[in-house]
């Protein structure tokens, strides 16, 4: 994928985290592209679902495991603005993600390269390829806001 194409995708993935914030969630979004086309998307959504697993990760593997009629989703792009958890990384795993882009690095809980990289653990049946790093600062900027507004 181009630079731009990813930022594009990410750019969208930006939109649903402003979603997830302006619902009071921690502003987190993904979207999951196939062939061009997004076919999942998702924002954070733990609180307002009452669901410790309603990450934005998850909401973006559902939809697209339904709109494609299968939980396995070969060939896909998942684009999230914080990078994934243990997990919502794992879930990434068991559905054969190819490739997972993030924004912001999490150094206190990242699975996908900060404190572990089980995308890529060769002990695990199936490894992603990982880009960190597309449209950080406008991700982080994001979280950064979140988290100060809600202190005050």
């Amino acid at each position: 994928m181009s630079e731009a194409t990813d930022s594009a995708w990410m750019e969208r993935a930006l939109e649903l985290a402003r979603r997830a914030a302006a619902e009071g969630e921690v502003p987190v979004g993904a979207v999951v592209v196939k062939g061009g086309v997004i076919i999942g998307e998702g924002w954070n959504r733990p609180i307002a679902a009452h669901d410790p697993t309603a990450h934005a990760e998850i909401q973006a593997l559902r939809a697209a495991a339904v709109n494609s009629g299968n939980y396995r989703l070969l060939d896909t792009t998942l684009y999230v603005t914080l990078e994934p958890c243990a997990m919502c990384a794992g879930a990434m795993v068991h559905a054969r993600i190819r490739r997972v882009v993030f924004g912001a690095a999490d150094p206190r809980a990242g699975a996908a390269g900060s404190v572990f990289n089980l995308l890529q653990a060769s002990q695990l049946n199936h490894q992603a390829d990982v880009c960190g790093g597309v449209l950080a600062e406008e991700c982080s900027t994001l979280l950064r806001e979140f988290f100060q507004a809600r202190r005050k």
